[in-house]
């Protein structure tokens, strides 16, 4: 027998790959809007710091509770189809098996082929064969309410307190634009991460998550020193 051939995809980390640079981007964007925004109100260092270490906690865990819900959801979904397709394996098994064939058959199988296929795969794991080619779910792409919250968790926190750390040593008259900058070089350097962790070419990403992190940061700037009053 020929060994078998591994290959590791991209797309085997896309479960925690979408929830981490979500998280981390995140957690740069707000927490260094909300301190630029704080500081061009003419803040001090204190309020800025303050109103950036509120930023991170909250952020943490409303990003925590927003994956966990969501993902939730998708999952409940998951395991009612999943449900419904295992009844129907038990009262109507003909059925699904020509179902599972008519898919091969869209790909471009005979009929003939696509009926001994179906048999073959619905012998191994039935569920398992219509969960994958008429579900769409598999392995890889199931929903995983805990790893996604706790990635998104994790990342964000560590994506915010980078921001902080900058305001926390730059010159107190330059809290704005040392953070700014420091925060649109994180979001490059983690476009390219990104990028380079799903296999991606890198400009792409990092255009894009520079371009709204910088947006963010220019309204809430603008926002600050419109409404802002001397410290």
């Amino acid at each position: 027998m020929a060994p078998r051939h591994m290959e590791r995809h991209a797309i085997q980390r896309i479960g925690w790959l979408r929830a981490a640079v979500l998280g981390a981007n995140d957690g740069i964007v707000s927490t260094a809007s909300l301190v630029v925004g704080v500081a061009a109100a003419s803040q001090g260092r204190g309020a800025v710091l303050l109103a950036g270490v509120a930023g991170l906690v909250a952020g943490a865990f409303s990003m925590a509770a927003g994956e966990y819900v969501s993902v939730s959801s998708q999952a409940d979904t998951e395991n009612a189809d999943l449900a419904r397709e295992r009844n129907e394996l038990k009262t109507q098994p003909a059925f699904e098996r020509e179902e599972l064939a008519n898919i091969y058959v869209d790909r471009g199988l005979d009929h003939a082929l696509a009926l001994q296929v179906a048999d073959q795969l619905m012998a191994k794991d039935a569920l398992g064969a219509h969960a994958r080619d008429e579900l769409g779910i598999s392995e890889i792409t199931a929903a995983r309410p805990i790893q996604a919250a706790l990635t998104s968790a994790l990342t964000f926190s560590v994506g915010a307190a980078l921001p902080l750390a900058a305001a926390a040593v730059a010159p107190a008259g330059g809290i704005v634009p040392v953070v700014a900058a420091a925060s649109i070089l994180l979001l490059a350097v983690l476009g390219a991460v990104g990028g380079r962790a799903g296999g991606a070419s890198l400009w792409k990403p990092v255009v894009r998550v520079t371009f709204w992190g910088a947006l963010a940061l220019a309204a809430t700037a603008g926002v600050g020193r419109l409404f802002g009053v001397a410290a």
